[in-house]
C-alpha cells in the first residue's frame, strides 16, 4: 500500500500530510526486491517503436535549444513510461526511493506536523508529539503564511512541504497566523528526524476502547500488540472497541494482514490477490508466516484474548485506502465488525517494488485484491454497514474527496468489463455539475469549525459507534434520509468457515 509522510488521496480536497516524505496515499505494497528479468515467452520487442525513440531521443540531444544531460533524459523517459500505465505506478530515483523505505520505517526529517490547506495557505491539523513543532507551540487550526519569510500563498501543498523539508539540524523560521492573535507569529525551527508511531489508543468512556492506525509501517504490528495490551491493563472488561482507520492511506501489505488476525480466529483467509504473474496470484492467512515473515517470533503472540471476541465497530472515511480497505473488508466479510462512516476509497491494487540498482526501483501494479468474500475493492470501495457523516451537519470536506474512480487512468475493477477509467472531459464536466456549490456550502459551514481531532469529544463519529455499542440512536448519514436507529448492542458472532452474506446491522426505518 502506498504510504508516504504526506498522506493524501488525491483530487479536489487534500488531505493531511506529513511534512517529511512524499508519499501518494492508498497502495498495497509489496516489498519484494528481485532483479528484474524479462517474462519468459514473453511477446517479441517492437523494434520500429523503439527506433523511433532512439530517434527522438537524437533529435533532442542535437536540436534542442541547449543541452540536456543523458541521465535526465533516460530517467524522464522511465518515468513517463512508467506513469502511463496507471496512478499508482511510479519510478522512484535516488530520492524518492530512499523516502519510501523512510515512510515504510515510520521516520523521516521534518517538522513534525501534520498538515493541509486552507485558503491558499498551509493548515496545521496536528503537530506529532515531542516534535520540532510541538516543542515551539504549534497548535492545530495554525496557518502558515510564509517560510523563510517567503509568501506560500498560491503554492501546491506539495510546493509547501518541499520547502519545509531538509537536512537534520537545518533550521527554517515559519510564520504563522493564528486565531485571536493581532500580529503574525514567527516560529524559528531546527528540522529533525521524526519517528511516527501509527498506532495509538485510549479508553475514551468506562468500558469503551479507541484504537487508531495511522498508517500501515514496518513495526504496526507491534505498536499494536503492545497498545492493546495497555488498554485491557487499564480496563480488563472492554464492552466496546472502535479501530479508527479513517484517513489511513494503506501502507505495507502484512500489516494489514496482521491487523485483521488479530481480531479473527486463526487461520482465516484475509485476502486474495490475482495477476498477470503466477506468483501475483495468491491467498493470504491469518497466520504468524503472512504477516510476519518465516524467521523471528510473532507480534500477535501476547495479544490479550480479548480481541478475539470485544463487539467492534470499524470508523473508516473516503481517506481509508488500500489496506484499511483490506482489514474493513475482511472484517466485514466475516461478520466480525460493524463497518461505520464513508464509502472508501477503493484502491484495490497491490504495488510490488521492483529494484532497478541499488538506490532506485520502479513500483508496478501487478494484482488486483479481493476480500474474503471475492468481492474487488478496486474502484468501488468499501460501503459501511452504517453510512455516518463526519459532523453532525454532514460529511465536511470528506465529501468532496476524490476517490479512486475518479482518478485518470485508473485500474478497472475486474468484475465489472464495461467500467472504465474516468476521462478529463468527464471529470471536468462533473466538477462543474456540482463541485463549486458543494465547496461553498462546506466552506461556509466550516469557517468557524475548529479542525477535527479523531478520538476526542468532539468526533461525532466516534460518538455514534460508541451509541451502537449502547444501544443508543445511531444518526445516519443525511444521504440516507439522517434516519436515527436504535439497535441493541449485541456481541457480534465470531468468524464462520464460510462467511456468510452480508446484510448489515438491522435498521428501523
Amino acid at each position: 500500500m502506498k504510504q508516504n509522510t504526506i498522506r493524501k488521496a488525491g483530487g479536489r480536497v487534500r488531505t493531511a500530510g506529513l511534512v517529511g516524505i512524499g508519499l501518494v496515499a492508498g497502495v498495497a505494497l509489496s516489498m519484494q526486491f528481485p532483479a528484474i528479468a524479462q517474462k519468459a515467452g514473453g511477446a517479441p520487442l517492437p523494434l520500429d517503436e523503439l527506433r523511433q525513440l532512439a530517434d527522438v531521443y537524437g533529435l533532442i540531444k542535437s536540436d534542442y535549444v541547449e543541452p540536456v544531460e543523458d541521465r535526465k533524459l533516460l530517467s524522464e523517459a522511465i518515468t513517463g513510461m512508467v506513469a502511463s500505465l496507471d496512478p499508482h505506478s511510479v519510478y522512484l530515483d535516488k530520492k524518492a526511493y530512499k523516502e519510501m523505505r523512510e515512510s515504510m520505517q515510520g521516520r523521516f526529517v521534518g517538522l513534525g506536523i501534520e498538515v493541509s490547506t486552507e485558503d491558499g495557505y498551509v493548515k496545521i491539523v496536528s503537530p506529532i508529539e515531542d516534535s520540532p513543532a510541538y516543542r515551539a507551540g504549534i497548535k492545530p487550526g495554525d496557518l502558515i503564511t510564509r517560510i523563510d519569510a517567503s509568501p506560500i500563498k498560491g503554492l501546491s501543498l506539495e510546493e509547501a512541504i518541499k520547502k519545509m523539508r531538509g537536512a537534520p539540524g537545518s533550521k527554517v523560521t515559519l510564520t504563522i497566523a493564528r486565531r485571536g492573535e493581532d500580529r503574525p507569529l514567527t516560529v524559528p525551527l531546527v528540522r529533525e528526524e521524526i519517528r511516527v508511531h501509527s498506532v495509538k489508543g485510549k479508553i475514551v468512556e468506562p468500558g469503551y476502547a479507541w484504537l487508531r492506525i495511522s498508517q500501515f509501517q514496518e513495526l504496526t504490528l507491534d505498536e499494536l500488540a503492545a497498545k492493546a495490551a495497555a488498554l485491557y491493563a487499564q480496563e480488563p472488561n472492554i464492552k466496546g472497541l472502535v479501530l479508527d482507520l479513517r484517513n489511513d492511506p494503506g501502507g505495507l501489505l502484512p500489516g494489514a494482514i496482521g491487523v485483521s488476525a488479530a481480531f479473527l480466529p486463526i487461520d482465516k483467509v484475509i485476502v486474495s490477490t490475482i495477476g498477470q504473474l503466477p506468483d501475483s496470484n495468491q491467498k493470504f492467512y491469518g497466520r504468524r508466516e503472512f504477516y510476519a515473515g518465516r524467521s523471528g517470533g510473532d507480534p500477535l503472540a501476547k495479544l490479550p484474548a480479548g480481541l478475539k471476541t470485544v463487539p467492534m465497530v470499524v470508523l473508516v472515511n473516503t481517506g481509508s485506502a488500500s489496506a484499511s480497505e483490506i482489514v474493513a473488508g475482511a472484517l466485514q466479510d466475516y461478520k466480525r465488525a460493524i463497518i461505520m462512516g464513508s464509502q472508501t476509497f477503493g484502491k484495490g491494487s497491490v504495488q510490488t517494488l521492483r529494484q532497478l540498482s541499488p538506490e532506485t526501483a520502479v513500483k508496478l501494479t501487478t494484482a488486483r485484491y479481493y476480500t474474503p468474500q471475492g468481492r474487488s475493492i478496486q474502484a468501488k470501495g468499501i460501503m459501511p454497514d452504517l453510512l455516518v457523516d463526519e459532523t453532525a451537519d454532514g460529511d465536511g470536506l470528506n465529501g468532496l474527496r476524490v476517490r479512486e474512480a475518479d482518478l485518470i487512468k485508473h485500474l478497472g475493477n475486474g468484475d465489472d468489463k464495461s467500467a472504465k477509467a474516468a476521462t478529463m472531459g468527464e471529470i471536468q464536466a462533473r466538477a462543474r455539475r456540482d463541485e463549486l456549490e458543494e465547496e461553498r456550502r462546506v466552506a461556509a459551514a466550516g469557517k468557524n469549525r475548529k479542525p477535527l481531532e479523531f478520538g476526542s469529544k468532539d468526533d461525532f463519529q466516534l460518538t455514534q459507534a460508541l451509541n451502537h455499542f449502547k444501544g443508543l440512536p445511531v444518526k445516519l448519514a443525511k444521504a440516507d434520509l439522517a434516519i436515527e436507529v436504535a439497535e441493541p448492542a449485541v456481541p457480534v458472532a465470531p468468524a464462520t468457515a464460510t462467511p456468510p452474506d452480508i446484510k448489515g446491522a438491522p435498521v428501523k426505518k
